[in-house]
């Protein structure tokens, strides 16, 4: 398949509680995979799937008004998911996806795109106009999918992170939330 077609084998659906467990199976998988030589080795292992299948749980139990999870899934399973609602910043008609995390089977195949494309559709049903999205600077893949997808870069800023250290982080910003989709 060429490298940024669509590829028709993956479904994308709203999870609920019951998706809990294989939410925090990719979460940790792919933060394993994406972040090895980014945050520490040691926080990397000590990540808990019994401590994020709860922290699904209760935030697909009791989901905010303005939040929206979707998720991706093969014939295998769950292979990707991403959240998102109102921003951090609290900025009027702002969103925030706070995360988008593919495994690295289901990356290069149109999959991220359509995630974020689609919590972009549902927070604009919600009434938000522009979106942000967070990146560790040093997180070139994901910073170059970003860009592809017509985000903006902001100037990199420091945050607390994980294994207690900060990390430079860049947002990507989207004045309209309607223009995400690959540049030409």
């Amino acid at each position: 398949m060429a490298h940024g077609s669509v590829d028709t084998q993956f479904v994308l659906f709203p999870p609920g509680p019951a998706d809990a467990e294989a939410l925090a199976r990719v979460h940790i998988l792919s933060w394993r995979e994406t972040y090895r030589g980014l945050v520490p080795d040691a926080y990397l292992a000590r990540m808990s799937e019994a401590a994020h299948t709860r922290r699904f749980a209760k935030a697909l139990l009791h989901p905010g008004p303005d939040d929206v999870t979707l998720a991706a899934a093969d014939r295998t399973g769950l292979v990707g998911y991403g959240q998102g609602g109102p921003s951090r910043r609290r900025v009027e008609g702002e969103a925030e996806v706070a995360t988008l995390y593919l495994l690295k089977s289901a990356q290069s195949r149109g999959l991220g795109a359509r995630l974020l494309v689609g919590i972009a559709r549902a927070l604009a049903v919600r009434g938000a106009r522009s979106l942000v999205v967070s990146v560790l600077r040093d997180n070139l893949p994901a910073r170059g999918f970003y860009e592809r997808l017509g985000g903006v870069a902001e100037a990199p800023r420091l945050e607390p992170g994980p294994g207690g250290r900060t990390y430079a982080e860049v947002t990507y910003r989207w004045v309209n939330i309607t223009t995400i989709g690959p540049t030409p």
